[in-house]
């Protein structure tokens, strides 16, 4: 599938949610590209897996803000091949940096840059350990087998707004009524 038609099946998908994340959060090595990162020489030719570009296309046409959180030894390399395929200036926030915290430092960053809730954010990434400590904030995280697909983003989709449900029935205040008519 070209970029232009999973940028249209995404928008599809989309379409069908009446609740939307305001921000949707990506991985980089192994969930958006094939690859890791660190090894890789800048001066190499980098791809995304085939349904990403198309994903963060349709996002952007959404008005769904979107963001990287990615715990490479080597953000250099990781930059350069974003501004490479031609997508840096898409993200919002771009937190890559090695950790040891399994991506929780990296969301309190995106959350004081952006000022956005964890509840309202959605999480893709390709390893359980990170997907488990991100879902404890309260975000809403996919792991993804083989990089991110629109499958995967429909999987997303479902899984925050049944939390976004379940939020709202859990917040919402008892009805009122007054006597005095």
């Amino acid at each position: 599938m070209g970029v232009e038609k999973v940028k249209n099946e995404a928008l599809k998908i989309l379409g069908l949610f009446p609740v939307l994340p305001r921000l949707v959060v990506f991985d980089l090595d192994h969930t958006l590209w094939p690859f890791y990162c660190q090894g890789r020489s800048k001066h190499e030719m980098p791809s995304l897996y085939p349904h990403g570009k198309g994903i963060l296309y349709a996002l952007k046409d959404k008005g769904v803000d979107v963001a990287i959180a990615s715990r490479s030894p080597t953000p250099d390399i990781a930059k350069t091949f974003l501004d490479k395929l031609g997508i840096q200036s898409m993200f919002v926030a771009q937190e890559i940096f090695s950790s040891w915290t399994h991506k929780t430092d990296h969301f309190q960053r995106i959350h004081r840059k952006t000022g956005l809730p964890f509840n309202s954010m959605l999480f893709f990434d390709d390893e359980n350990r990170n997907i488990e400590a991100v879902s404890t904030m309260g975000v809403s995280s996919i792991l993804v087998g083989n990089g991110v697909n629109v499958g995967a983003l429909r999987q997303g989709l479902i899984v925050f707004t049944q939390k976004s449900v379940s939020s709202d029935r859990n917040n919402q205040k008892p009805l009122l009524f007054s006597s005095s008519f």
